[in-house]
Parts: C-alpha cells; sequence; structure tokens
C-alpha cells in the first residue's frame, strides 16, 4: 500500500476555489488524502493539488460535474484507483444566482437543481455502496433556508432538499457508523455570494451577525474538520448553522 493509500480519504466536490478548496487546505493538514473534484476550473484545481503535495500532503485532482451519476462514478472510480476508497464526502458543489420566483428561467431552474440537488443525491448513492464504514459524510445547506429572502425561493428550494437528504439518509445508514451532517453557512466572503453584489448589498450582508462581518472560508472549513473528525463522532443527522449568529 502508498503511502497515499495508508491516509484516510477526503472527497470535496467543487474543491478548486472558495469555501471548497479551504475544506480540502484544512482536511490536508488533518492527515487526509485530499481529491480535489472540480467541473471546468482546472488551473485552479490543479494548483490547489500542487500546493498541497508541496506541503507534503497526498492530493489528486478529479474532474466531475456532479449532476451527471455517470461522472460521480467516474470519479469514485479514479479516487480509490489513486488514493482507496472514500472514508469523508464532502459535499460543497453548488450554484446561487438569486431571482424573483416570476423571473426564474426553466434553465436557471434546472441548473439550480440539478447541481444542488441531483449532485448531492449522485455522491449520496453512489457513497452508499463505495464508503468505507465508519466515514463521514456532510452535505451544505444555507441559512438563506432560514431567513427567507426575496429572490432567494428556488436557491431555498435545493437545500431543503439537501437538509431532508441529509436527516434520512443518516437513518438509512445504519449499522455502517456513517455519520451524515449538513453545515449551513451564512453570507461567507467568496465568489459564488459577492458575484452580482453592489458593495452596498455585501456591507448590509456584513452588518446582519450579531459578530458584524461576513464569514471567511476558513469559518466554514473548521466547522467540516469538526463534523468529519473523532469529536463529533456523536453528531448524526444534524444540520449546523455556521452564521455568526444571523438566524
Amino acid at each position: 500500500m502508498s503511502q497515499a493509500q495508508a491516509k484516510r480519504v477526503a472527497v470535496v466536490t467543487g474543491a478548486s476555489r472558495g469555501i471548497g478548496a479551504a475544506i480540502a487546505r484544512r482536511l490536508a493538514r488533518e492527515g487526509f488524502a485530499i481529491a480535489v473534484n472540480y467541473a471546468s476550473s482546472a488551473e485552479e484545481a490543479d494548483a490547489l493539488v500542487d500546493d498541497l503535495r508541496a506541503a507534503g500532503g497526498a492530493a489528486i485532482a478529479v474532474k466531475a460535474n456532479v449532476a451527471s451519476s455517470g461522472d460521480v462514478q467516474r470519479m469514485f472510480d479514479t479516487v480509490e484507483a489513486e488514493l482507496g476508497k472514500v472514508d469523508v464526502l464532502v459535499n460543497n458543489a453548488g450554484v446561487l444566482k438569486p431571482a424573483p420566483l416570476a423571473d426564474t428561467s426553466d434553465a436557471l431552474y434546472d441548473r439550480t437543481f440539478d447541481i444542488n440537488v441531483r449532485g448531492t443525491f449522485n455522491t449520496l448513492r453512489e457513497a452508499a455502496s463505495r464508503m468505507n464504514d465508519g466515514g463521514r459524510i456532510v452535505n451544505f445547506s444555507s441559512t438563506t433556508l432560514a431567513l427567507n429572502m426575496p429572490g432567494y425561493a428556488v436557491y431555498n428550494a435545493t437545500k431543503a432538499a439537501v437538509e431532508a437528504f441529509t436527516q434520512v439518509f443518516a437513518k438509512e445508514l445504519r449499522g455502517r457508523r456513517i455519520t451524515v451532517n449538513a453545515v449551513a453557512p451564512g453570507p461567507v466572503a467568496t465568489a459564488l455570494f459577492l458575484d452580482g453584489k453592489t458593495d452596498e448589498q455585501v456591507a448590509n450582508f456584513a452588518k446582519m451577525p450579531p459578530l458584524e462581518r461576513l464569514g471567511q472560508p476558513d469559518d466554514i472549513a473548521s466547522v467540516v474538520a469538526f463534523l468529519v473528525g473523532a469529536d463529533a463522532g456523536w453528531v448524526n443527522g444534524q444540520v449546523v448553522r455556521a452564521n455568526g449568529g444571523v438566524a
């Protein structure tokens, strides 16, 4: 068995930048071999893998559109062949384009559900038969689900589905010692959040939490590191709102 295969293996979807990249870096520091999943940002994914390897970690970049079940199957095949069987799955991949429900096109609706819901479904279904017993799954919801802000109806609907998956799947894996939880970030300073917002809108979001700032990717990575670690072994089927107290 290679050095990479001796490590616990973590798959992080949508990991080429933002919160996903912060999670990959944090879990690599915790000793995991990291599969950096990406859909189109090959250059960023490869650069992250180079950084993780330069720091002494084991890492690979794996291109897969999580909305495609075939891509997800091939992703697991690649990870098993190059790093070993999966111990941790972090479903970070997601899309967000706020729009009033009445102005949401069929294409935007389909894309949002395909990535946020079908993508999570595909990876969970694959993990059910291919993940090591005693593993950890962390899905991604959003605090927008609790805030009910105008413009977020379709996005919130996808995250409500993810929370339902989380709570039911945790029970369906009875006997496997696999925990399934979700993180629901508040506003976090990433391109996904910042794109399309004015400086005034960003400032207003930063004022919302009692801690009076936007979250940072490392804030969320720390919560994920807890949930996949030994100290969270009794946390299962839960949604953790990491949002600075905004809701």
